[in-house]
């Protein structure tokens, strides 16, 4: 895994690559899957949804690269409303979230979105106790 940043946050993405350095310590990753920031505040899929901040590409081939996005362009507006800890943990959980589909899709399964969500929030949880602040 690796991040991707030169036109998203540089705030988001410093806190996205201390969050990566500890992932790839107790995550494998067999293929390199890149985390790519955008400096938009939302994105449009593959498949035409719009209003996404984060998606996964799961390519039909493991041989094709798969590849995360994360739009960065809210956090401005986030820090001034919920503070910069608070902000920053929610992109931590978009890249969770993603990387949860990303090991889904390693194992070609598919898990019910609540356990998506569930077990993306425990990645975060244990990221938070060890660490002060994102």
């Amino acid at each position: 895994m690796r991040i991707c940043g030169q036109r998203g946050n540089r705030e988001v993405k410093d806190a996205l690559i201390r969050f990566a350095r500890w992932l790839r310590a107790r995550y494998e990753f067999p293929i390199r899957v890149p985390v790519y920031l955008r400096p938009e505040a939302t994105l449009v899929t593959r498949s035409g949804e719009t209003d996404i901040v984060t998606s996964f590409f799961a390519p039909f081939d493991t041989s094709v690269e798969p590849y995360i996005r994360i739009a960065t362009g809210d956090y401005p507006d986030e820090k001034a409303a919920e503070g910069r800890d608070d902000a920053l943990a929610g992109y931590l959980y978009g890249l969770a979230y993603q990387l949860v589909n990303y090991f889904d899709w390693l194992d070609e399964k598919e898990r019910p979105e609540r356990r998506v969500r569930e077990r993306a929030d425990r990645i975060v949880d244990r990221y938070a106790g060890c660490v002060d602040r994102p």
